[in-house]
């Protein structure tokens, strides 16, 4: 028995109903944008479905309502796929282009089907429509397949590769056909093929789109736990995991990596004074006068309560102690705004050098405490260096 355009159409129109379903009863939480680009997703596959369904009643739809009311709930779910893809990626979601996309798409369906028929003009037309949007998908998804940390961007990138390479044949086979059809509904392989392929897209980019997010969420739980929630910067766990992969590369080029301990002086007499609301306060701006000194390359991590720990590649002895210098006299030049009064603030450095002969961080890191020790000892507000304690 023939397969008939009206059953496929069918079958996708349940298929991308039942997937849109599926999605939208998954989502559950915040209204955090990761969300809502799922929904969005789950909207355009209901829209999706609602264009196959009009393809599989065309019988008893005017062919003007079929055409107008298809090829506008099809630009439009393209759209949303769109809008959703670049909101769940964080890039621009490009509202405009899309826009502009359907609704030329659309007009020139409409010039092609009902002014000035002609079938395979109206179906380049729309083609040309569909290659922008996916355009815009692949700029978005652009370097996921060189990104080894994401596999989803390559699966998606893939899934709307073979979308344009299906929009190609069908132009192809269209323009080369002695007796081409009249319509999509009308019986052809060209018809069942393009209807056949195109309802298996939503299922696939569905399970990539879900894939993406699943990593995105990977990737948002690892970083949330490797930051710190007040000030920010890096908690102890990233700390670790930092200074290793700064001493492998510094082992590997013979360079060095300066260690500092930064402690805020007499902490406690600031939550005494403003409670531990404005002891926060404090704490977030002795993390922005430490990053503004910072370069590119240098890292900051809290490591205790009012403790911060900095590093920085590619210092001596002398770089790491000028660079805690330079960290003491912005704090002490601050003047910090706490609940309208004048706060200023002073902090004790400890300094210590990864270098050749000496890669042992715990180690490292006892050293530079016991020089902020001394740095206390000695009358605070003051940069002491590992090796003149140890000395």
């Amino acid at each position: 028995m023939p397969i008939q355009v009206e059953t496929l159409s069918l079958l996708n129109a349940v298929q991308a109903l039942a997937l849109g379903l599926m999605l939208w009863a998954g989502t559950h939480g915040d209204n955090g944008p990761a969300l809502a680009a799922i929904r969005l997703r789950a909207l355009a596959l209901g829209i999706e479905a609602a264009g196959y369904g009009l393809l599989a009643l065309q019988a008893f739809i005017p062919p003007a309502a079929l055409l107008m009311g298809g090829n506008a709930l099809n630009l439009l779910a393209q759209g949303m796929v769109v809008v959703a893809i670049r909101m769940l990626l964080g890039k621009p979601l490009r509202l405009k282009s899309a826009t502009a996309i359907a609704v030329i798409g659309w007009a020139g369906v409409a010039w092609f089907g009902i002014v000035d028929p002609d079938y395979r003009l109206r179906v380049l037309w729309g083609s040309l429509a569909i290659t922008g949007n996916v355009l815009l998908n692949i700029e978005a998804l652009q370097g996921g397949c060189r990104d080894s940390g994401t596999r989803a961007r390559c699966v998606l990138l893939w899934v709307y590769l073979l979308a344009m390479a299906l929009v190609v044949w069908r132009n192809g086979a269209l323009w080369l056909s002695g007796n081409p059809p009249d319509q999509v509904a009308t019986p052809s392989p060209i018809n069942v093929f393009y209807v056949l392929l195109s309802g298996m897209q939503p299922l696939f980019a569905s399970i990539g789109f879900l894939l993406l997010y699943n990593e995105i969420l990977r990737r948002e739980l690892h970083d949330l736990a490797r930051i710190d929630p007040l000030t920010g910067v890096a908690n102890r766990r990233a700390m670790g995991e930092a200074s290793d992969r700064m001493l492998d590369e510094a082992r590997a080029w013979r360079g060095s990596v300066g260690v500092l301990l930064v402690d805020a002086d007499h902490f406690k007499n600031v939550n005494d004074r403003f409670g531990h609301d404005g002891g926060d306060k404090v704490l977030q701006s002795l993390v922005a006068c430490i990053q503004s000194i910072l370069r590119a390359d240098d890292i900051v991590g809290r490591v205790g309560g009012e403790e911060f720990l900095v590093l920085s590649p590619g210092v001596d002895a002398d770089g790491v102690l000028a660079l805690g210098e330079r960290i003491r006299s912005t704090v002490e030049r601050e003047v910090l705004q706490i609940d309208g009064e004048t706060l200023r603030l002073t902090v004790s450095i400890g300094t210590a050098v990864a270098g050749p002969g000496q890669w042992d961080m715990p180690l490292l890191r006892r050293q530079a405490d016991a020089a902020l020790y001394a740095a206390k000892r000695a009358g605070r507000n003051q940069v002491v260096a590992g090796a003149e304690v140890a000395a």
